[in-house]
C-alpha cells in the first residue's frame, strides 16, 4: 500500500471514528460522567497501541519506536491544551453538558490544521535545509515561554478572531442549548457558543505551531508525523472530562510540558552535530511528564494533609 493511500484509509478510520462518538455514544447535551470519560480515554489509549502494532508488522521495529515516541509526544503537549480549554468554559460560563459537544467540533477542525501543518512542515524540510534547525529553535523559545507564562483567555474586544466572527455574524445574546447558530426573523445568528468554539479552534492552532515541529524532531515519516499525531488529540475529549476538576492539582505539569518542547528543540538543533536515537527521545519524554505529574500530586497530597 502507498503511503497516500494508507493515509486516505487511515483518515476515514478517524473521521468514522468521530462520527461514531458523536452520533452514537454521545448523543444527547448530557454531562460526561468521570467513569465514562475514563473508559473513553482508556479505549484511545488501547486503541493508539494497537494501531502501533500494526505499524510494527508493516514497517518494522524502527517505524514502531517513532509512532510510539511521536503519540506519546503529542498525548503529553496536548495535555497543555487542557489547561486553556478549563479557562474557556470557566470564563465564557459553558454548561458541562456542551464540553463535549465543542470539543468534538474543535478536534476535528484541529485534525484538518494539523494535515495541512504537517504537509507544509515536510515541504519546508525538503526545501529549505535548515529548517529542521530553525523549528529547533522555535520549540526552545516556545518551552521557555511556557515555563514562564501562565495561559490566558482572550476577551472579545482583544481578540481578533473573535472580533472576525462578530463582524461576519451578528450575536445573540444568551446561549441556546448547545447551537452554534439560530434564525430569529428570518435573520442568522451566531450564538456565545459558537464563539466560544472559536476560541477553542484558535487556541489549537497556535498549540500546533508547538507540536507539529516538535513530532518532526522524532521523524519525517508522513505516515508516522500524521497519525501519532491524530492519536495524540483523539482521545483529548476524554481526557479533558477526566482531568478537567483535577487540573489545579496538576502544578508541575506545564513546567514539565515547557522542558519536554526544549528538549525536542535542543534535539533538532543538534541534530548534525550530536544525534540523539528516537528510543533515548522516548525515556526522556515519559521520565520527564512522569516526574512533573509525581511531584504535583506529591505536593498536592501534602497540602491536602498540611
Amino acid at each position: 500500500m502507498s503511503v497516500l493511500a494508507a493515509l486516505a484509509v487511515f483518515t476515514a478510520f478517524i473521521v468514522g471514528l468521530l462520527v461514531l462518538d458523536l452520533t452514537v455514544f454521545h448523543r444527547g447535551p448530557a454531562p460526561v460522567s468521570i467513569r465514562k470519560a475514563a473508559l473513553w480515554s482508556g479505549f484511545y489509549v488501547l486503541l493508539a497501541l494497537t494501531f502501533s502494532i500494526g505499524i510494527y508488522l508493516w514497517r518494522g521495529p524502527e517505524a514502531w519506536i517513532e509512532f510510539l515516541t511521536g503519540y506519546f509526544l503529542e498525548q503529553s503537549l496536548s495535555l497543555d491544551n487542557l489547561f486553556v480549554f478549563v479557562l474557556i468554559f470557566e470564563t465564557w460560563s459553558v454548561k458541562p453538558e456542551f464540553h463535549h459537544r465543542i470539543l468534538f467540533w474543535g478536534i476535528l477542525g484541529a485534525l484538518v490544521t494539523r494535515a495541512a501543518l504537517v504537509a507544509a512542515g515536510l515541504g519546508l524540510l525538503a526545501y529549505i535545509a535548515w529548517a529542521m534547525e530553525i523549528m529547533g529553535a522555535f520549540l526552545v523559545f516556545s518551552g521557555g515561554r511556557m515555563a514562564i507564562h501562565q495561559p490566558a483567555v482572550a476577551t472579545p474586544e482583544s481578540n481578533l478572531l473573535l472580533r472576525f466572527a462578530r463582524r461576519v455574524f451578528p450575536v445573540a445574546a444568551s446561549y441556546e442549548g448547545g447551537a452554534f447558530f439560530l434564525t430569529r426573523e428570518g435573520r442568522r445568528f451566531a450564538t456565545p457558543l459558537f464563539l466560544v468554539l472559536v476560541l477553542v479552534e484558535g487556541a489549537d492552532v497556535v498549540f500546533a505551531m508547538d507540536s507539529i515541529p516538535a513530532i518532526f524532531g522524532i521523524t519525517r515519516d508522513p505516515f508516522i508525523v500524521y497519525s501519532a499525531t491524530c492519536f495524540g488529540m483523539l482521545g483529548l475529549r476524554a481526557l479533558y472530562s477526566v482531568l478537567a476538576r483535577a487540573m489545579a492539582r496538576f502544578r508541575y505539569l506545564r513546567h514539565g510540558i515547557a522542558v519536554v518542547l526544549i528538549f525536542v528543540g535542543a534535539k533538532m538543533l543538534l541534530s548534525r552535530l550530536l544525534p540523539i536515537s528516537v528510543l533515548a527521545s522516548l525515556i526522556v519524554i515519559l521520565a520527564v511528564v512522569g516526574a512533573s505529574v509525581a511531584l504535583s500530586l506529591l505536593e498536592s497530597g501534602r497540602k491536602g494533609t498540611a
